[in-house]
C-alpha cells in the first residue's frame, strides 16, 4: 500500500515521498501567544499530532517543528491592556498552551522555535531577497515585491487583482500602505514605534514581519525543503502563499512538498468569535466553565470529536455533538480496560501480537490521505466485541470467544487507539467511576433482592439509584438480575 496526500498546491491527492528516504521533515504553523487556545487550535493540533503519530506508526522517522510567534501586534496590546511586557505576556501564554494541549493527549514537538529567538536568519533571509531585487527598503520598513514573484498565488489560486489587503487579519497602517510600490507587497520587516520592543538591524530598529518568520525558522530547523508543512485553512492566503513566495524565491526550490491545511471549526453552524459569543477556550471546554455552558467534557471525547470527521473537512461544534463524543469514547474506553479489568481472570499472559487482517484494514484507511474516521470505525469494531465479551464473563463466568484470541483483540485496540492518540488506562478516573469491586456490586443486588422479598420498596430503590449513581444499570429479568457497567 502506498501513502497518499491531498496537496493544496497541486490541488490532488498524490503518492508520499520524502525528500529523504523514511525521514519526515515537517512544520505546523503555531500560535500566535497573546491568548487562551480555543477550539481551532485544539482540532488543527490534535490533527498534526494525529498525522505525525501515524507516520511514526508506517515507520518514517519523523522530525516535528511547530514555532511560537511571540512579537506581534496582539501581543503588544494585551501587554499595554495589563500593564505588562511581551516577554510576560508570552511566557504566560506559553506556559497555559502547554497546560490545555496536553489535556488532549498532544504530544510535545520535537523544538518549539520562537520568532524572538531567529532574528538573525530573519535579517539573513530578508537580505538576500533584497539582493535579488525581491525586496526594497523604505524608511525603516522592508516590503517584498509580490510582482517580481511570477508564481504567486498558485498556493490559494488567486490572481493578484482578485486578491484583498489585509486579508491576514493584521492590517497595515495608512503610513506603510503609502510606502508600498504595490498595494499586496508585504512587510518583512517594521519600523520600531515608540516605547515598542525593538531589534538592531540592517534598516534601523523595528521588528519581523509575520510572514517572514516562519520561512526563518523552517529553514533555521528542518532546512530549505521540508516534506509537510501544516496548518488552518484560514492560513493559505496570504500567510503560506507569502512563505513560498519568500523562501523560494531567496533558495531557489521548493519549501514544501506537501501544503496539508484543516478544515475550519463552525460552533453551532457560524464561525467561531467573539463577538457572537461563541468563542470557546479548550480550559473552559474541557472544565465546564466559562462559555462552555454544559459539564466538563472529557479530554478525549473531544479527541475523538475532532477524529470522527476527515481533517479536511468543516467541524461544526454543537452540544449534541460533543454528547455524542462523549457515549462513544465510553465505548471505546470499555474496551481499551478490557485487559485491564478481565486479562488476569482470563489467565493472559503478558505477550500478545497485533492481527494482522485488522491492521492491513486500519492502514489502508489511513493511507488514504489519513482518513482517521475509517480507521475509528475498526477501533469500535474491537470495542463492541470486547465490551459484550466482557458482559457474558460479569454474568455466565466465561467468555465465547477464546481467551487468547481475546488478548490478540484486545492489543489490537490498544495498539491501533494509541495510532490516534486515545488511550484509557487504569489510573483513568473513569476506570474507579464505579468505585465497587464485582463481588461488592453482587452483594449489593442480593441485599436488594432480600428487601424486595420483603416488599421494602423504598429499600430496593435506594440500592438501585445508589448503584446508578456509581454507573451501574441492573437489568431485572424472570432468570434473575443482570448487570453491567455504564
Amino acid at each position: 500500500m502506498t501513502l497518499t496526500i491531498y496537496n493544496t498546491l497541486s490541488r490532488r491527492q498524490e503518492p508520499f515521498e520524502t525528500v529523504e528516504p523514511n525521514k519526515v521533515k515537517m512544520y505546523c504553523c503555531g500560535v500566535t501567544v497573546y491568548d487562551y487556545c480555543h477550539l481551532g487550535h485544539a482540532r488543527s493540533y490534535i490533527v498534526w499530532d494525529t498525522i505525525r503519530r501515524y507516520l511514526l506508526w508506517r515507520g518514517f522517522e519523523v522530525s516535528y517543528i511547530q514555532n511560537f510567534t511571540d512579537i506581534d501586534d496582539k501581543i503588544l496590546n494585551r501587554a499595554k491592556e495589563q500593564g505588562s511586557t511581551m516577554e510576560a505576556v508570552s511566557n504566560r501564554f506559553i506556559d497555559a498552551y502547554f497546560e490545555d494541549i496536553r489535556r488532549l493527549n498532544v504530544m510535545d514537538a520535537d523544538e518549539y522555535p520562537r520568532v524572538t529567538e531567529h532574528i538573525p536568519e530573519i535579517h539573513q533571509l530578508i537580505q538576500t531577497l533584497e539582493q535579488k531585487g525581491l525586496a526594497y527598503a523604505v524608511g525603516g520598513d522592508v516590503y517584498y515585491r509580490v510582482e517580481r514573484f511570477p508564481e504567486y498565488g498558485k498556493l490559494s489560486g488567486r490572481e493578484l487583482e482578485q486578491m484583498q489587503a489585509g486579508a491576514s487579519g493584521r492590517l497595515d497602517t495608512e503610513e506603510s500602505e503609502s510606502k508600498k510600490q504595490h498595494p499586496f507587497d508585504f512587510a518583512l520587516w517594521k519600523k520600531a514605534k515608540p516605547g515598542e520592543p525593538a531589534w538592531n538591524s540592517p534598516w534601523g530598529q523595528g521588528r519581523p514581519g509575520w510572514h517572514i518568520e516562519c520561512s526563518a525558522m523552517i529553514r533555521s530547523k528542518l532546512g530549505e525543503t521540508i516534506d509537510i508543512h501544516g496548518g488552518g485553512g484560514d492560513l493559505i492566503f496570504p500567510h503560506h502563499e507569502n512563505e513560498i513566495a519568500q523562501s523560494e524565491a531567496a533558495m531557489n526550490q521548493p519549501l514544501a512538498r506537501y501544503w496539508t491545511h484543516n478544515g475550519m471549526v463552525m460552533v453551532n453552524g457560524q464561525k467561531m468569535s467573539k463577538s457572537l459569543g461563541n468563542f470557546i477556550t479548550i480550559r473552559e471546554l474541557l472544565d465546564g466553565v466559562g462559555n462552555w455552558q454544559g459539564e466538563p467534557v472529557n479530554p478525549m471525547a473531544v479527541r475523538l470529536f475532532v477524529l470522527q470527521a476527515h481533517y479536511r473537512k468543516p467541524l461544526d461544534f454543537t452540544a449534541e455533538a460533543i454528547a455524542t463524543a462523549e457515549n462513544s469514547w465510553k465505548t471505546l474506553k470499555e474496551g481499551l480496560l478490557f485487559g485491564y479489568q478481565y486479562g488476569e481472570k482470563l489467565g493472559w499472559g503478558t505477550e500478545s501480537s497485533i492481527i494482522p487482517e485488522l491492521a492491513a484494514r486500519f492502514q489502508e484507511l489511513g493511507d488514504d490521505d489519513f482518513n482517521f474516521p475509517g480507521g475509528l470505525a475498526v477501533l469500535f469494531e474491537l470495542a463492541k466485541e470486547l465490551r459484550r465479551e466482557g458482559n457474558i464473563l460479569v454474568h455466565e463466568g466465561s467468555t465465547k470467544t477464546p481467551a487468547d484470541e481475546l488478548h490478540r483483540q484486545w492489543y489490537t485496540l490498544v495498539t491501533l487507539a494509541q495510532v490516534l492518540g486515545l488511550e484509557a488506562t487504569p489510573d483513568d478516573e473513569t476506570l474507579t467511576q464505579a468505585g465497587l469491586s464485582d463481588a461488592e456490586i453482587e452483594d449489593l443486588i442480593e441485599q436488594r433482592q432480600a428487601a424486595r422479598k420483603a416488599k421494602n420498596f423504598a429499600e430496593s430503590d435506594r440500592i438501585r439509584n445508589e448503584l446508578q449513581a456509581q454507573g451501574i444499570t441492573l437489568i431485572d429479568s424472570p432468570q434473575g438480575t443482570r448487570w453491567h457497567r455504564s
